[in-house]
């Protein structure tokens, strides 16, 4: 047995650490308070900052990171640049802002894997999004020569607007601001006289039995179209939409020749797809 000696003021070091396990405890008990709390305010508002929860709960910058880390981790919420959102419904269209802060180190390399495939001379589509519009500046890096881009979205046309070598088919049509892109019947008129060597496209979901899906029908539908006038269909998507299933089925698994995602994607995922002869370029 070992004695562990008071000293002279009359400590006792086993009454200490009761009190720094209490103590831990409370800290503990706080910490899961207030990610409780702000769970709550992204529930009301769909996205929240750093910024914001340091002046709401008087907390370190360092601190409000770690409790939005946390509830990322739990599978509570989804970090984006300089905050966080709420987990997102495959079903809802969200705006491409809101897009564009998430997952933004996945959605890079995916463009730059989907930019290395393309060639010069070639006619490609680049269907509306934040992963596609991130091909588009992975493109201007490039320096192709005679390259056609076709494309739906107002966002893309701006980021090519300067890119030399690379000439620009807007299609035109009914605007949808939530995406910035063109859609309905004009659009799939002047689409059915364009053809392409490749299509870059991306989705809100993308699963098994549905394959390629997006929120919403006319854009479905363009979708569809953009997949019969390619040669070729890639589906852009970083890990958070495989598996999923939107409202608006674009077209059949069978007609994807190649799905581009990041590493995280899942293994099993994975590999049904390469079993069922569909190529995956894990970014």
């Amino acid at each position: 047995m070992v004695l562990i000696p008071l000293g002279r003021t009359g400590a006792d070091p086993f009454r200490d650490l009761t009190r720094m396990r209490q103590k831990n405890s409370d800290t503990r008990l706080l910490a899961e308070q207030r990610r409780r709390k702000i769970l709550d305010l992204l529930e009301q508002k769909g996205q929240i900052t750093v910024s914001d929860i340091v002046e709401r709960f008087s907390i370190s910058a360092v601190t409000a990171r770690g409790d939005l880390d946390a509830l990322a981790s739990s599978g509570a919420a989804i970090r984006s640049h300089g905050g966080a959102v709420r987990q997102m419904e495959a079903n809802r269209d969200y705006p491409l802002r809101l897009k564009a802060s998430l997952h933004r180190s996945e959605k890079t390399k995916i463009g730059r894997a989907a930019a290395d495939l393309v060639q010069s001379g070639e006619v490609i589509i680049l269907d509306s999004g934040t992963t596609t519009a991130e091909i588009a500046r992975q493109l201007k890096a490039k320096n192709l020569q005679s390259l056609t881009v076709i494309t739906n979205a107002l966002n893309i046309v701006s980021e090519l607007v300067d890119a030399p070598g690379i000439s620009v088919i807007g299609l035109g049509g009914l605007f949808r601001p939530v995406s910035l892109s063109f859609v309905g019947p004009q659009a799939e008129t002047m689409l059915k006289d364009l053809h392409a060597d490749r299509l870059f496209l991306a989705v809100d979901g993308f699963d098994f039995e549905n394959g390629p899906s997006t929120p919403d029908v006319l854009e479905a539908q363009l979708n569809g179209l953009m997949m019969r006038v390619a040669k070729e269909t890639n589906v852009v998507a970083d890990y958070s939409k495989l598996g999923r299933r939107s409202v608006s089925r674009i077209g059949p698994l069978d007609k994807v020749h190649r799905l581009i995602t990041d590493s995280r994607a899942s293994e099993e995922f994975v590999s049904e797809l390469r079993n069922r002869g569909i190529e995956v370029i894990e970014a």
